[in-house]
């Protein structure tokens, strides 16, 4: 393999790593994936991509990994991502999400990995409301998730002034959505994400939706949030790993559409696109969500020439409910929990 275009990918069998792992394939790079399974699925990876199972944080394994492929950059995906968990479980959360990501960065210095792209979330502006967000908005994130992604960062950023290590931190918005050409998308039946749990119901999955709290301080009473495509996601990674190959600056970046829709505004939508009728009820706060959440996502625009091509509500509903009907014709119907979302 050419060393300079080998790129390790942690949690690359995931939802977000494994549409990466096809763009960066398609960018000219060679992924090469790292991951334990434990929520993701190998089937979602391109046969030929190679494919190790096992932990970010086993050093032993990062080793052989570099010895045997030559990667020069990481992008990280490896994470518990779920908020409701992450409160009821908070070891768990700094033990996955902190404790082996600085493994991680550990050995990467030992084998003098310069380029390094992590990914972040918009969880770690907390209860912010400003209005848009912009990167330099206060980070008082109000659930362990959160939390342990800022921590992440902290580390990242420390570990940079004090060695060779140059990042990108991709902080995402609301990740929906899936490949237009049905290759990936996401597949926990375990979901706590609105547009995959509304895109079950849309196709006969599970019987209705129940929105977790109508008294927020937004027009509606329900919470807003930027939707992005996963696919636009997908190519902020590559231009990021681009931009930072070519020589950039160290970056926090919003990856975001910079604008909201509520979840009454989502549910309206997909109930337009669904081939079968559910229901939505009403149900008490989920604990850990906050009534807003919107990026200013201008700076990514501008500094890595990112031009989303999915920004449409409709486009992102869509998809997901595409993937949720071809899922469920190859597989047949699952039992999913009835998540509140």
């Amino acid at each position: 393999m050419e060393e300079n275009t080998v790129v390790l990918i942690t949690g690359g069998c995931g939802y977000i790593g494994s549409h990466v792992v096809r763009d960066l394939l398609d960018s000219g790079f060679q992924p090469v994936v790292l991951d334990d399974l434990s929520t993701g699925r190998q089937e979602s990876l391109p046969a030929h991509v190679p494919f190790y199972q096992g932990s970010c944080g086993d050093a032993a394994l990062l080793r052989r990994i570099y010895q045997e492929t030559g990667f020069r950059s990481v992008l990280h995906f490896a994470a518990s991502i779920i908020v409701p968990e992450s409160i009821r479980d908070p070891l768990r959360y700094y033990h996955n999400n902190v404790s082996m990501t600085l493994a991680l960065l550990r050995e990467l210095v030992r084998l003098r990995v310069r380029t390094f792209v992590l990914s972040s979330s918009a969880a770690v502006y907390g209860d912010n409301r400003s209005g848009a967000i912009d990167e330099n908005a206060e980070t008082v994130p109000v659930h362990p998730y959160g939390r342990s992604k800022l921590m992440d960062e902290w580390m990242l950023r420390d570990l940079a002034a004090t060695s060779e290590m140059d990042y990108v931190i991709l902080r995402y918005f609301n990740v929906a959505g899936a490949d237009p050409g049905l290759r990936t998308g996401q597949c926990s039946p375990v979901a706590t994400h609105l547009v995959k749990i509304a895109s079950e119901a849309a196709v006969g999955i599970r019987s209705e939706v129940i929105i977790c709290g109508e008294d927020y301080p937004t027009p509606d009473g329900s919470c807003i949030r930027d939707y992005v495509h996963v696919s636009d996601l997908s190519s902020a990674h590559v231009k990021a790993l681009q931009y930072l190959k070519s020589g950039g600056q160290n970056e926090i970046l919003n990856c975001g559409y910079s604008k909201g829709y509520s979840v009454r505004e989502v549910l309206d939508c997909v109930l337009r696109h669904a081939p079968v009728p559910f229901s939505v009820v009403s149900g008490p706060r989920r604990p850990g969500d906050v009534p807003c959440l919107v990026a200013r996502a201008n700076k990514i625009s501008a500094l890595l020439d990112w031009k989303p091509e999915h920004d449409s509500l409709d486009e992102i509903v869509r998809s997901s409910i595409s993937w949720e009907a071809a899922m469920k014709a190859a597989s047949g119907s699952w039992p999913v929990q009835a998540v509140p979302i």
